[in-house]
């Protein structure tokens, strides 16, 4: 478990270093939201519909920007074969690394949402439906991040083949916690059948990504 702990401590330490990927995260989040709300218009009625739908695409885009940093820095320096060498099991790590992914990538994005949600005309009975969306699903968003950062470890510049590995396998994730924000801000009665369908997609995530992206790791460094 010390193992465990100091290496999320580690990538989260990292993370908010000059350079090391949270900042920007959170700066491309806020710009790509700004954009929308500028091609939109001034038509409020039109933005606060559009407002979930844009807060969580923008915050995968976001999170599909760094999924490259999980695995890729610490092949090139030889950390990942120390992490090889003690961990036990390999899948514990990854979970740790998905783990300091959420904390220093996704959180930030999700308490910056709301006050990028005031820009999108969000009414303020949304605000929580869809922080509570982000706060389940996008721990999803991490998990399959490190699953297609472990198959693309030993390409270089494979940044557009991970997107095109986690653009389809990310989408049912953003459609429910789309659904899911709008249906908690008009109080449809499908909304805890749909907080627990997103919660579901992020514990099987749990389950299957850390033991998938162990055993590509393990291929990708022999």
């Amino acid at each position: 478990m010390r193992a465990f702990t100091a290496l999320v401590a580690r990538d989260i330490k990292l993370a908010f270093r000059a350079g090391g990927g949270a900042a920007q995260a959170v700066m491309f989040f806020a710009l790509t939201v700004v954009i929308f709300a500028l091609a939109a218009g001034p038509d409020r009625a039109r933005l606060a519909a559009l407002a979930t739908p844009a807060l969580w695409t923008a915050a995968t885009l976001a999170a599909m920007l760094s999924f490259d940093r999980l695995f890729q820095e610490d092949y090139d320096d030889g950390a990942l074969d120390a992490v090889l060498e003690t961990a036990d099991p390999l899948a514990l790590a990854v979970i740790a690394k998905a783990l300091a992914h959420w904390l220093s990538m996704m959180l930030p994005l999700i308490a910056a949402s709301p006050a990028l949600a005031i820009l999108l005309n969000l009414p303020g009975a949304a605000f929580w439906p869809l922080t509570l969306s982000l706060l389940l699903g996008t721990p999803a968003l991490s998990l399959l991040g490190a699953l297609a950062s472990a198959l693309t470890l030993s390409l270089r510049r494979a940044a557009v083949l991970m997107t095109i590995l986690t653009a389809p396998i990310l989408t049912p994730v953003v459609i429910f916690g789309v659904a899911s924000a709008n249906a908690g801000a008009t109080g449809d009665p499908r909304y805890p059948s749909t907080l627990l369908i997103l919660a579901a997609f992020s514990l099987f995530t749990c389950v299957f990504a850390p033991l998938a992206a162990a055993a590509a790791i393990r291929f990708n460094a022999d």
